[in-house]
């Protein structure tokens, strides 16, 4: 079953097939999909219907925990958080977005911590890691504040439209979570 959890400004919860729409816009926008590994652009009608579709189910097999981030005061969404669990290995590559009208609120930052938390506390958890394009550095600044740790660049480390992109790499263990 996937959790919700409420922070101080936003509730993170399963997605639902009411959010398609939004998802869809949102994440569809250009500037998302630019620099983000796995969202399309265009991003096709159907799309958000046959993702969403899928959360329930890797979550289930434990493969991944996705949730919507809405915003507590009206319940709109404002993005996607997700982590993608190795079990194996007891860690999770955390992966988030924000849609453009939601951008420097600090609501990425704020969602991320509460996943963060979740993974180390709920799934128990030895780490959890996470990337971002060298030229969406603001992600990285997500990174940082929660704790996370620059590991390094894994260069052109993924192809995007054609183009090979630098990785920026970083992750926090759960000895490094307990002393904050």
């Amino acid at each position: 079953m996937q959790p919700t959890i409420a922070t101080e400004r936003l509730t993170l919860r399963p997605f639902r097939r009411a959010d398609a729409k939004a998802v869809q816009r949102l994440a569809g926008e250009r500037d998302i999909a630019k620099t983000t590994m796995t969202i399309p652009h265009p991003y096709e009608d159907g799309l958000a219907e046959d993702w969403i579709a899928g959360q329930e189910v890797a979550c289930r097999e434990g493969k991944a925990i996705t949730l919507a981030i809405a915003l507590r005061v009206d319940g709109s969404l404002v993005g996607g958080i997700g982590l993608r669990v190795d079990r194996a290995h007891d860690k999770a590559e955390l992966g988030y977005w924000v849609g453009k009208p939601f951008w420097n609120c600090g609501y990425a930052t704020e969602a991320a911590q509460a996943l963060v938390n979740f993974g180390f506390r709920e799934l128990q958890l030895n780490r959890i890691h996470a990337a971002h394009m060298a030229k969406n550095p603001s992600s990285g600044r997500v990174m940082e504040k929660i704790g996370m740790v620059r590991e390094g660049t894994a260069r052109q480390g993924m192809k995007k439209w054609g183009r090979y992109e630098d990785l920026v790499c970083y992750a926090i263990l759960r000895d490094d979570w307990s002393r904050t």
